[in-house]
């Protein structure tokens, strides 16, 4: 790339950035409630985003070969304690991939 394509790049990536952070409070003002589809969203997704990483994480997982899914079972096991533990979906996700990181680099 050129050093007009890089800055090119970089400005379209800083502008939709700052349209995808600053549009909700465009859209949605303080002055008006906030719709009940959008409140409906933010309870729901989160949990369905969770499950969703879940899936995705466990597709390619075989019980038949190499580790049996055993760090996988463990880290799915540390997600679940530290969740109900914090309450933190962010330390919950973080742990869990910590944890499968050192299991498959040091043990399995």
């Amino acid at each position: 790339m050129s050093i007009n394509q890089q800055i090119i790049t970089i400005a379209l990536v800083v502008i939709g950035t700052m349209i995808t952070r600053f549009l909700p409070f465009v859209v949605f003002r303080s002055s008006r409630p906030t719709p009940r589809y959008i409140t409906y969203l933010g309870r729901v997704l989160p949990g369905a985003v969770f499950g969703m990483l879940v899936i995705y994480c466990l597709k390619n997982v075989s019980v038949l070969t190499g580790s049996h899914g055993i760090p996988e079972l463990i880290s799915i096991c540390v997600v679940v304690a530290l969740h109900l533990w914090k309450k933190q979906m962010l330390i919950s996700i973080a742990g869990g991939t910590v944890c499968y990181m050192l299991l498959v680099q040091l043990v399995f």
